[in-house]
């Protein structure tokens, strides 16, 4: 199934969601392993070390050091890995409202990373921006 590649429909049918729990960002270096008890939801590696993405409470099981603790949304619209302008124009909505965001593009979506403290707010920015009613 091919991703939407119009930005007016991306921005209209984007309807965010909200995940459960806290997200946390974690490194650790390249020649390491991750930890067992550790499920990431995502990982990256840089010249630096290995990224993850993990929810907070498997990182202190773990003892891993994190930084950005986030709440995590979830744009369920399938967006292709070639669109234009989505996320620039979300970040720089959210970027008005001063509030902070790590994007991440998956295969099928759009995942927004904010700080816990501003989550509800930058999902009703971002359901604003969609038209999308309040459930």
């Amino acid at each position: 199934m091919t991703g939407e590649r119009n930005l007016e429909a991306l921005l209209r049918d984007m309807k965010p969601e909200m995940q459960q729990g806290t997200f946390v960002f974690c490194t650790i270096p390249l020649n390491e392993r991750i930890p067992a008890a550790v499920n990431p939801l995502m990982t990256f590696r840089e010249q630096e070390g290995t990224t993850l993405v993990i929810p907070r409470e498997e990182a202190e099981a773990a003892g891993l050091r994190y930084e950005f603790a986030s709440g995590l949304i979830t744009l369920t619209v399938h967006s292709a890995l070639d669109a234009v302008g989505l996320l620039a124009a979300i970040t720089s909505h959210l970027a008005e409202a001063g509030i902070s965001v790590n994007a991440v593009s998956a295969f099928h979506h759009d995942h927004l990373f904010v700080p816990t403290h501003k989550a509800d707010e930058a999902l009703a920015v971002l359901r604003a921006m969609s038209g999308a009613k309040h459930a």
